[in-house]
């Protein structure tokens, strides 16, 4: 099957889902809990799928959404989808937090032609396909082009899932990601035989562009630049979080300088 639509408008819908849950926040422990107050007062603990320190988006008495998915095989029955925050325009903004949908989100969002301009048509979508130094890492997605495309190489695609910023850029990582860095080198060793492409999915609407977090991980920073410098492309993207569906909100601006310090 070939993947070659024309790109969609700002606002398509790429994933919809059954409505979440709304309550509030009350804490988050043990990296992967969270307790949570509904809306008619009951309080559920959810799986917070997101390992990080979440800077910026982990407020305590903010607003949440949760996915409810009982079954025999889940210790919890609610998984925490979104948070909302203050936005960079002032407004509230709702933020996926979720780190294991972005993967799902770019696949859906590939298909859909949301990124042709970068990837072109696409006849096969491979999703954790081996590579690497003795095959021990595993790239999120394997695009094979089109074989009358302009460049028939295949193309790794690393996704990075983007809600820290500051004002209203947007930063990867939040915290030193030894795991981070190792994926730009692998990205880097793929060249020139097949392309390289590093997806921040900035998973906010309220933001316009994206640059390395060097003041979470200068090291990150140094050789995301390397990257840039090497071959890897780069090719931000924000979506629009809402309670039953993710929409597509465009390519963001690519600033690959240091950024500020924080």
């Amino acid at each position: 099957m070939a993947f070659d639509l024309p790109a969609p408008m700002t606002g398509t819908p790429l994933l919809s889902f059954e409505p979440l849950t709304e309550g509030i926040l009350l804490k988050r422990y043990k990296r992967f809990l969270a307790d949570i107050e509904l809306e008619d007062g009951s309080c559920v603990t959810a799986h917070c799928a997101n390992t990080g320190p979440m800077t910026g988006v982990l407020i305590p008495g903010q607003r949440v959404r949760l996915r409810h998915a009982p079954s025999p095989t889940r210790k919890l029955a609610w998984t925490w989808e979104q948070a909302e925050v203050p936005g960079a325009d002032g407004q509230p903004c709702w933020v996926g937090i979720n780190t294991a949908l972005p993967n799902r989100l770019i696949r859906a969002a590939i298909e859909a032609g949301c990124l042709n301009e970068v990837v072109g048509p696409t006849v096969e979508i491979r999703p954790e396909v081996a590579y690497g130094e003795n095959k021990r890492s595993r790239i999120d997605l394997l695009l094979t082009p089109q074989s009358d495309s302009a460049d028939p190489r295949k193309i790794y695609v690393e996704i990075k899932n983007t809600t820290w910023c500051e004002g209203s850029l947007a930063l990867f990582p939040d915290t030193v990601t030894e795991r981070g860095q190792k994926h730009l080198r692998e990205l880097m060793s793929v060249l020139p035989n097949a392309r390289a492409l590093l997806v921040p999915c900035i998973s906010r609407d309220d933001l316009n562009a994206f640059a390395p977090g060097d003041s979470a991980d200068p090291h990150y920073g140094e050789l995301f630049r390397q990257a840039i410098s090497k071959g890897v492309e780069v090719f931000p993207c924000a979506f629009r979080f809402e309670q039953d569906k993710i929409l597509w909100q465009g390519k963001r601006a690519l600033e690959a300088r240091q950024s500020p310090v924080r």
